[in-house]
């Protein structure tokens, strides 16, 4: 076991907690992990990767005070990543009531065990610029107020607050990353993003299947995942917590997604797509990007992958 310092991340099995334990790994850190259940846990993403045997997993139930507490007392961190909750912004219309407690109640019960364990250890909270909701085709930054059109959104917002309010109310190191879309192969099916490279790739390779979209005008910031965990790590070791927008920068509909995912394989994708209001969201947000400059200036980061190399990473990792 390393002797460097020792992370805790809530929700390790996901696809940013993943690669945020691979970062966190090579840079020498002890990484802790949390799931639900970590006895019974089908580590996918951290196999993928090959470090599930270098992180030391252990069971926390959010929403569950005494759980939380258990889980920070046995790993003892320095630094905590809150990536757990609810991820997705349609399953949030059809379970609202689990969305807004895993990620606001799973927030809080961290920040209320920091502040009482009253041990020195830094916080990230992984917001979303669904937060935003719908500004008006202006990019969003550390200034634009929110406006969130899912129990996502809102959840996202909540916890945002809760955050900035245990930073000024008790001096918490604790800070959010209010991050745009970002994709990977680690991304579950569900998400549409995968849907479409998959789909892509066995209409390619024969399949007749028709892929069935909601709809197709709407913009988002799509950036590579393991770019984005850097940023989180970075925000960590600020000596003064604040928030910060991470994005690429550059939105796109995502009929140029699609279409970038289907060119890759020599195909049209207005012969093998249709869009289905049955996949319409009850509230949608026709576009959404973001100002990541003040991230470029305080953390030296910015995304070096754009829409196109995202959707063409993905679809070599098929």
């Amino acid at each position: 076991m390393t002797s460097g310092p020792r992370a805790l991340i809530c929700g390790v099995t996901g696809q940013d907690g993943a690669w945020l334990a691979r970062l966190l790994l090579e840079k020498g850190y002890e990484v802790w992990g949390t799931s639900r259940d970590a006895q019974s846990t089908r580590a996918a993403n951290l196999n993928t990767l090959g470090i599930t045997d270098s992180v030391r997993l252990i069971s926390m139930a959010p929403n569950d005070f005494r759980s939380v507490l258990t889980a920070l007392d046995r790993s003892d961190p320095s630094e905590i990543y809150y990536l757990a909750g609810q991820s997705s912004v349609s399953l949030s219309f059809e379970q609202p009531a689990e969305t807004l407690e895993s990620i606001v109640t799973g927030v809080l019960n961290v920040l209320e065990t920091i502040r009482l364990r009253r041990k020195p250890v830094r916080f990230y909270n992984a917001g979303s610029g669904e937060c935003f909701g719908d500004t008006g085709g202006e990019p969003a930054d550390e200034h634009t107020p929110f406006r969130p059109c899912s129990p996502y959104g809102v959840a996202k917002a909540s916890a945002h607050w809760l955050v900035a309010n245990y930073r000024e109310s008790y001096g918490l190191h604790a800070s959010t990353g209010i991050l745009f879309n970002h994709e990977s192969p680690l991304r579950p099916k569900r998400f549409v993003t995968q849907k479409i490279i998959q789909s892509a790739g066995r209409i390619a390779a024969g399949s007749q299947e028709r892929l069935l979209l909601g709809r197709l005008d709407i913009s988002r910031d799509w950036g590579w995942a393991p770019e984005y965990v850097d940023a989180m790590w970075r925000m960590v070791q600020l000596d003064t917590p604040e928030d910060f927008v991470i994005a690429t920068g550059s939105s796109h509909r995502l009929e140029e997604f699609v279409a970038t995912a289907f060119a890759i394989h020599g195909l049209e994708w207005r012969e093998h797509v249709d869009e289905s209001p049955d996949l319409f969201r009850p509230t949608d947000i026709p576009y959404s990007g973001a100002s990541p400059l003040r991230a470029r200036q305080v953390l030296g980061w910015s995304a070096a992958q754009r829409m196109s190399d995202v959707v063409r990473l993905m679809t070599e990792a098929l």
